[in-house]
């Protein structure tokens, strides 16, 4: 009867107050704690009008000027009908005159960023729905030429042009298939580690597309098991790991109206990460790369006169290694190109001349995140960096001979900016460790339009629970001073000692510790808080946005000295008073896996249990851009594979390890992780061990992820 009046009370305490308690169901069954995004927001070429889809599903236009404006219905849903059956858009793109909209439908994932889709073409003058392509379906990678008049796609390996005015589809290359020959698109190990897909591009004139060729017919191939029927179908797609023989790229130009195609002689590379044309004359910028990533080649194709020419006019060259990215727009005045470089030690933005001339725009002991565009009217560049700190990302503005530099977003936290067609204008989401996203509409000196989204009911209902806030500080080492954040347990008493939860990643160019929005891993870890733990995260040596040579330290050693400063660092931390150092454990999915195995293995006992999701366990095992650009080859540098590779650490092992895999992983296969039970049993080591089958890198998808986390949970309870 007592036990009953204190149910009674607490159903009636959780009533008026609305608290509940935490669960994994709530966070990765329910998603009741999911931030709401802005949605499909885009603005037309008058720099004035923005098209977005309503809540009813039709397409709009409104006008930014004046928001009390009626608001124009572009496509009634009720058009949206093909062969009887309503259609799902999921994404568009406009034509040059705006009077043709392609329509994504159907989606369906090829890699982790590639897919292939029903495409359809809506023209708003008729209100007339067609097929891309039905003869030639699904396509990926669809999008209108500079002209409008044509739209090109992939299908099949093969790239294809179809005529707006006649209706005529034209296959442009004939040799693509499946594992052998891929036109336009990117293999496995470019779309991972270069984080390309579309290789292809229309030149500004519609006469040409430059695209790359991929003959993977002598990549190794790695085939996976996919279970659900009698007999387990073999899935097999090309993966070069680390030492073996890639793809031979080529970059080729062709003609649609002709149907003519040559191919573009280029000297001495391994690979072609990047192409790109001017917005304004047919210029064509193409970077090529050596096997070990440590010279980076600038080339010019310039197809305006009638024999088109090519010359290399920059190279960089790096003791260690030279990473690829989205930082490059080429200027109008057809002299000049931007890019971003870590030539000082730190990233900064360049202006980089045909005649190979350099300048720098940006400079300080502080790294450029993001180039994100440039008005060239009023010779204004954007950017994001991390000056105010390696944890904080801010958006800023400066001319584009380095005066006048803005901070235009000075809250402190994580702020992201996408500038619209004319860079008039941005779409600012601010969050914080603490806070869930606030989209807003600025303008381009920062200037806020409107707010598009609060998450106020988000944020209300984080106002009814029991949350601890992450806070950030440094743990000072032998070696250095290291970022960390920390979450306290719920009805914290220093007095008190209590267990500690490390998660971590830590590798290269990439940082765990943000002062930014974790979605569902902030929630999971206030469940941990709650239960009384302390959640600990740790950036080592190797994590980005403190310099190149904080960043590059681990070449050619990967793991070595991350391992060293998790170590270090939490040794430091359980010093603490209010830590139990009999309790502490630790957490890691994909290279964060790798890192807890590591933590695991060579820790000497310091942490009780240990959980590794998806882990790499042997480098050998990886793919070869990825592992090559840190380690160089196996063949090349045996000790520094064998040295930090987990594996070959089984007999350290101490306390309670738990290894987890989905056993579809097309990225961290599952062949890490079951070479890693080969050598513990060979060792005589317990452990524990779950495998997903059908599941990829990030084990998800139905109950998935509500099962997944409810067994990690469990798990820690028990063991921790």
């Amino acid at each position: 009867m007592i036990r009953f009046s204190f149910l009674l009370i607490a159903i009636f305490f959780a009533s008026i107050t609305g608290a509940q308690q935490l669960t994994v169901e709530r966070i990765w069954r329910n998603y009741e704690f999911s931030a709401k995004g802005a949605g499909a927001y885009v603005l037309l070429n008058d720099g004035q009008h923005y098209v977005e889809w309503s809540e009813e599903g039709h397409l709009v236009k409104g006008d930014l000027t004046n928001p009390q404006a009626p608001i124009e219905m572009l496509i009634d849903k009720a058009k949206l009908i093909y062969n009887d059956k309503a259609i799902n858009v999921t994404g568009f793109q406009f034509n040059a005159s705006e009077q043709k909209i392609l329509l994504i439908t159907a989606p369906q994932s090829i890699y982790r960023r590639s897919f292939e889709a029903f495409y359809f073409l809506f023209d708003l003058q008729t209100n007339q729905l067609e097929a891309l392509d039905a003869d030639h379906a699904p396509q990926t990678l669809a999008e209108y030429s500079p002209d409008g008049k044509q739209v090109s796609f992939i299908h099949g390996n093969d790239l294809f042009v179809k005529d707006l005015t006649t209706g005529k589809v034209t296959k442009l290359t004939t040799d693509g298939k499946r594992n052998k020959i891929i036109n336009g698109t990117t293999d496995w190990v470019y779309e991972e580690e270069f984080a390309i897909t579309k290789a292809y591009c229309w030149s500004p004139d519609s006469k040409y597309i430059a695209y790359l060729k991929f003959d993977e017919r002598e990549v190794p191939e790695f085939q996976m098991a996919m279970y659900g029927q009698l007999y387990p179908e073999q899935y097999k797609y090309k993966y070069p790991k680390a030492g073996e023989v890639n793809s031979k790229v080529s970059l080729h130009l062709v003609e649609p109206r002709k149907n003519k195609s040559i191919q573009i002689s280029l000297d001495h590379y391994e690979y072609i990460p990047r192409l790109n044309w001017s917005a304004k004359a047919n210029h064509l910028v193409v970077q090529t790369m050596n096997r070990h990533q440590n010279e980076l080649n600038y080339w010019l194709v310039d197809a305006n006169q009638k024999q088109i020419q090519t010359k290399k006019f920059f190279t960089e060259k790096s003791s260690t290694y030279i990473e690829v990215d989205n930082n490059l727009l080429i200027l109008q005045d057809g002299k000049s190109i931007l890019r971003t470089s870590e030539l000082s030690g730190a990233n900064h933005i360049y202006k980089l001349g045909f005649d190979g001339s350099s300048i720098a725009i940006t400079s300080g002991a502080w790294d450029v995140i993001e180039f994100l565009g440039i008005d060239e009217s009023s010779q204004t560049i954007f950017y994001s960096s991390a000056e105010p700190g390696a944890i904080y990302k801010s958006v800023y503005s400066i001319q584009l001979d380095g005066t006048q530099k803005k901070n235009l977003t000075p809250t402190l936290g994580y702020n992201n900016a996408e500038f619209l067609n004319g860079m008039k204008y941005f779409l600012h989401t601010y969050s914080n460790a603490n806070t869930p996203p606030l989209i807003k509409l600025c303008k381009a000196n920062g200037e806020v339009v409107e707010v598009l989204e609060d998450n106020d009911k988000l944020r209300a209902k984080m106002q009814l629970e029991k949350l601890s806030q992450k806070q950030f500080f440094n743990i000072k080492t032998s070696q250095t001073d290291l970022n960390a954040s920390l979450i306290l347990p719920q009805n914290y008493d220093p007095s008190k000692k209590y267990p500690v939860f490390v998660h971590v990643y830590g590798g290269p160019g990439h940082n765990e510790v943000l002062d930014s929005w974790d979605g569902n891993d902030y929630f999971f870890h206030n469940l941990l808080a709650q239960d009384g733990y302390m959640v600990l995260s740790i950036d080592p040596r190797g994590t980005q946005f403190r310099g190149e040579a904080f960043k590059k330290s681990t070449y050619l050693q990967l793991g070595k000295l991350e391992i060293q400063d998790i170590l270090e660092a939490t040794r430091v931390f359980a010093e603490r008073p209010d830590v139990d150092k009999a309790r502490l454990g630790i957490m890691g999915w994909s290279y964060g896996g790798f890192m807890s195995s590591l933590a695991m293995t060579k820790g000497e006992g310091l942490f009780k249990m240990g959980i590794a999701v998806a882990p790499v366990t042997n480098w050998r095992y990886y793919d070869n851009i990825y592992t090559e650009r840190f380690m160089q080859t196996p063949a090349e540098n045996p000790k520094g594979y064998d040295d930090n590779s987990p594996i070959n650490f089984v007999q350290g092992l101490q306390g309670k390890f738990f290894l987890i895999h989905g056993a579809a992983d097309d990225n961290v296969h599952y062949q890490n992780s079951m070479e890693m039970i080969s050598a513990l049993v060979k060792a005589n080591k317990q452990f524990d061990l779950f495998i997903y089958p059908n599941k990829n890198h990030g084990i998800y998808g139905g109950n998935t992820r509500n099962h997944l986390f409810n067994m990690i949970h469990n798990y820690i309870l028990e063991e921790l």
